[in-house]
């Protein structure tokens, strides 16, 4: 048995610890999974006789686990402009020193595309077929 350790920057939640254990369990020769979305990192065992790092990797790659995580960011350009000014508005986050905290103010838009946020491993929900 090998052990290979990964850092996954993409698995910042429990649904994704979920979801790469799902993966990484249906190769064959993946004997266990430690993953934890606290310091985003995956510990494999597997037998290098029937699966490889490569494959590993591979699988993880495939479903959006490895690279970078894309984030967008606010640019201070108005995400709409209107004929009036009154149909132009912003996006505006501030964090204050004092608190540490952040405040983020919006407006809610209708919007059918994909959230900000890409989230590997989520999809719609889609019916079994029986």
């Amino acid at each position: 048995m090998k052990v290979l350790t990964l850092e996954l920057p993409a698995m910042y939640g429990d649904h994704h610890v979920v979801e790469v254990k799902r993966l990484l369990m249906a190769l064959d020769g993946v004997a266990d999974v430690y993953a934890s979305s606290a310091f985003q990192a995956a510990e494999v065992s597997y037998d290098p006789k029937k699966v490889s790092e490569e494959d590993i990797e591979t699988e993880l790659e495939k479903n959006g686990y490895l690279g970078s995580l894309f984030i967008s960011e606010e640019t201070g350009i108005a995400v709409n402009v209107g004929e009036s000014k009154a149909d132009t508005f912003y996006r505006h986050t501030e964090a204050y020193a004092q608190t540490g905290k952040v405040v983020s103010f919006g407006q809610d838009i209708a919007q059918s595309s994909r959230g900000l946020w890409p989230c590997p491993g989520m999809s719609p929900a889609k019916m079994d077929e029986e």
